[in-house]
Formats: C-alpha cells, sequence, structure tokens
C-alpha cells in the first residue's frame, strides 16, 4: 500500500468519519488504521474479500468527493502552513515580545479545541 494515499485516507477520516456508515467506518479503519488485509476484514465479517474491496474503494471514494466539495483537509494544512511562518517570523523578530508570542503559541490550540 502507498504510504501517501495511507497518510491521505487517515487524514480525511479524521475530517469526514462522522459522514461514513458504521461499516464504511469499521472497514476503512481496519484496512488503513489497523492495517488489516482484505482476507482478514472479510474472514472477521464473514464477507468476501471482493465485497470489502468494494466497500473501500467506495468509502475512499467518498472521502475524496467530500474533501472536493468541503475542502476541510486543504484548508487545514493551508492553516498550519501560515501558523508555522507566522511562528517562525516572530521568533525570528521578535523573540523578545511576551505577549505577541504567547497569542502565536495559542494558535496552535485553536485546532484543538
Amino acid at each position: 500500500m502507498e504510504l501517501a494515499k495511507n497518510e491521505r485516507v487517515n487524514a480525511l477520516l479524521e475530517f469526514y468519519q462522522p459522514l461514513l456508515t458504521d461499516k464504511q467506518e469499521e472497514y476503512i479503519e481496519l484496512y488503513y488504521a489497523d492495517d488489516y488485509s482484505l482476507g482478514e476484514i472479510a474472514e472477521n465479517f464473514a464477507v468476501s474479500r471482493q465485497a470489502v474491496y468494494d466497500n473501500i474503494k467506495r468509502t475512499v471514494k467518498a472521502l475524496e468527493d467530500y474533501e472536493q466539495k468541503l475542502h476541510l483537509y486543504r484548508d487545514f494544512v493551508k492553516r498550519n502552513e501560515q501558523a508555522d511562518q507566522i511562528k517562525q517570523y516572530v521568533q525570528d523578530h521578535y523573540p523578545d515580545d511576551q505577549y505577541l508570542n504567547k497569542l502565536v503559541n495559542g494558535m496552535e490550540t485553536l485546532e484543538e479545541e
């Protein structure tokens, strides 16, 4: 499995997991997050490997469709890149400004809330 694709699917899953059915969520998590094989998933759910493969393929497409329409992951990445640039600028040019550094460091906790 391609590492970049695995990372992307896991990232999209973080944003769009509530939009998936229980079965989609279970299959995709087992396959991409827990590294189960198609055969292992099929055995656990008493279905064919083809059924698991089809479900995972449709789920990945659904995740990509959600991202294409909503851009939650793309915007998250852009915000983080800008925050990193701001943080570096403040560290380079205003290292002694405690208030400004506190504000910049507080940006990191906004995404967690």
